[in-house]
């Protein structure tokens, strides 16, 4: 049985600012910075352990369901409901680029290591591969082989991972073109990858995370406890790979033993459905986000 006490428990601080849910929130690379997006159209910037609002974002059209930053915190990426992938500049807030061409809502982006390539997963039931050193507004690789709506993205250097509510989880080998599909039998609503690169971690919508070993596709673990039945909520590993974390939509965190999948911690983080988790790279701390508008820091 893992210890306890080693798990964020309090809160630290509340961020607020946005006008309605909060649909993501995210730390960068270092954990320094959190960035955040949601249903009033905005991404903000913060500092999350002075709890101090840096800078707002605004061009997106409908809600902002997803963000990612890349390693130097130079440039941004967003997508939402008005069907467009947004590439900012960090420092300046200037749209740099609008790639278009997803045919409906976009649930999820990722840039790739070398922040020279963005990956989004669409409601279209599609995965697009933009440019981002190009001028070109055209996507360079379009993967539809999915039967439903592309929830969750991860990347690794050589691969594409997502996750659909068709109910698998399918990773695309870019060298090689091959596509290897996981079927967990439930809608996949967001997936994960352990920090050691050999787990994937898939949030489904029958309350079941699911552990997946990256090389087999076995079904290693599940965790239950939460209620997951109707919202995309994240879901990740603490950053010693010792732990599952996960929201609920009754508003509460929970933590489970990564090995025998006990419920080791749950308290109520939000008033609301816990949309976001994301785990500090290097601190035991983690950053939550809820429909019910704010942001916490735990510790």
């Amino acid at each position: 049985m893992s210890d306890v006490s080693e798990l964020p428990s309090k809160e630290a601080n509340v961020l607020k600012g946005h006008e309605g849910g909060v649909l993501a929130a995210r730390f960068n690379s270092d954990g320094n910075y959190c960035l955040s997006c949601g249903k009033d159209r905005t991404i903000r910037l913060w500092n999350p352990h002075r709890g101090i609002h840096i800078k707002t974002y605004k061009s997106h059209g409908r809600e902002v369901r997803d963000v990612h930053v890349t390693q130097d915190n130079s440039k941004l990426v967003s997508c939402g409901g008005d069907r467009q992938v947004f590439y900012w500049d960090v420092a300046t807030g200037r749209v740099i680029r609008k790639f278009r061409g997803h045919g409906s809502e976009v649930n999820a982006v990722k840039f790739n290591e070398y922040a020279s390539v963005v990956v989004s997963a669409g409601y279209d039931q599609s995965l697009r591969a933009w440019d981002c050193r190009s001028h070109s507004t055209e996507p360079i690789q379009i993967i539809d082989t999915f039967s439903d709506s592309v929830m969750s993205v991860c990347l690794t250097k050589t691969e594409i991972i997502a996750g659909s509510v068709d109910g698998t989880v399918r990773t695309f080998d870019i060298r090689i073109g091959r596509e290897i599909s996981d079927n967990l039998g439930q809608p996949v609503n967001c997936i994960s990858m352990s920090n050691d690169g050999n787990c994937i971690l898939a949030s489904c919508l029958d309350s079941t995370l699911r552990l997946l070993d990256r090389s087999t596709g076995e079904l290693l673990q599940e965790y239950k406890g939460h209620i997951c039945k109707s919202f995309k909520l994240d879901c990740c590993l603490t950053n010693t790979d010792a732990h599952v974390a996960g929201g609920s939509e009754d508003g509460y965190i929970y933590f489970w033993d990564l090995v025998d999948a006990s419920v080791l911690s749950r308290f109520r983080a939000h008033s609301s459905v816990v949309t976001s988790v994301s785990y500090h790279p290097t601190d035991n701390c983690m950053v939550s986000a809820s429909v019910d508008g704010t942001i916490k820091i735990q510790t």
